[in-house]
């Protein structure tokens, strides 16, 4: 099954979860790795921050890892997405 038959067959993903993942998933290098921040994320789905934000199931359900990201100074900036492989 490809990895897209995969996320729009799975009835525990909310309609939100799928947008964001697949976004993620388009944003993402060739590592998995996306880095877009919250409010990036929802000005380009059309969603609010906080719809974003609890569309990030996907790191409770083990399909994106979230690693913080800081800047030289010590402040934060976006997250780093890592898109895992469902198991």
């Amino acid at each position: 099954m490809s990895y897209f038959n995969e996320i729009y067959n799975d009835p525990e993903l909310s309609a939100r979860a799928k947008q964001v993942l697949v976004y993620l998933h388009d944003r993402a290098n060739k590592d998995g790795e996306s880095w877009y921040a919250i409010g990036t994320m929802a000005k380009d789905l059309s969603l609010s921050r906080s719809t974003i934000k609890r569309a990030l199931e996907l790191i409770r359900q083990g399909r994106v890892e979230k690693r913080a990201r800081y800047r030289g100074n010590g402040g934060c900036t976006s997250n780093l997405c890592i898109l895992l492989e469902v198991k």
